[in-house]
């Protein structure tokens, strides 16, 4: 028998990746109305796997087999920032993309949010570093010690950002789409 997470439909898991080419962060929360708990979090050790072709395989199987084992009903990935070095950013996008495929081919849907965003949606401080996002995670979701790669608290960050923001991307500021628009500005409306 399978070690599969029976959950009521009130209660939903979210994925959160913090993608990377070294060391890829995952973590998993558990959604229950307003409440949320932690699951599991961890690494993807990367770097002993000698080509990146290789390493986006062993990404798309481990992130495969984490869907399969959790049945998360979605998946949030931190952007990739804007670095000097091209090579390194195609590199990370790769990656990204890998986790991304990995979601998609079960069907789970996708979110991706800015390190800003997530680091405000955490700490309330876009600008917060990595030590003190793990902080602040250990308080919510009472994690009894820090990982030594912060890779998997930056990823648990990613899942509650999603969570926070109901799994809705924003742009330029607004969410809910044209709908939600005309309803907050009916005299923009011509008839």
């Amino acid at each position: 028998m399978s070690n599969v997470i029976k959950k009521p439909a009130s209660e939903k898991i979210i994925l959160g990746i913090d993608p990377g080419t070294n060391v890829m962060g995952y973590g998993l929360i558990l959604v229950e109305g307003n409440k949320y708990s932690l699951l599991q979090f961890g690494v993807i050790h990367l770097k002993k796997y000698t080509t990146h072709e290789l390493k986006l395989k062993k990404i798309f199987e481990r992130i495969t087999g984490l869907i399969d084992e959790f049945h998360p009903d979605g998946v949030a990935l931190e952007a990739p920032f804007y670095g000097e070095n091209i090579q390194s950013m195609l590199k990370l996008g790769r990656a990204q993309g890998v986790a991304m495929a990995a979601a998609l081919a079960r069907e789970i849907p996708i979110a991706e949010y800015s390190p800003k965003k997530v680091k405000q949606s955490v700490t309330g401080n876009g600008n917060a570093s990595k030590e003190q996002v793990a902080e602040m995670l250990k308080t919510l979701l009472h994690i009894q010690e820090l990982p030594k790669l912060l890779d998997a608290t930056d990823a648990l960050a990613v899942a509650l950002c999603h969570h926070f923001h109901a799994g809705r991307l924003q742009t330029r500021g607004r969410t809910g789409g044209w709908k939600s628009f005309l309803q907050e500005n009916p005299d923009r409306l011509k008839s």
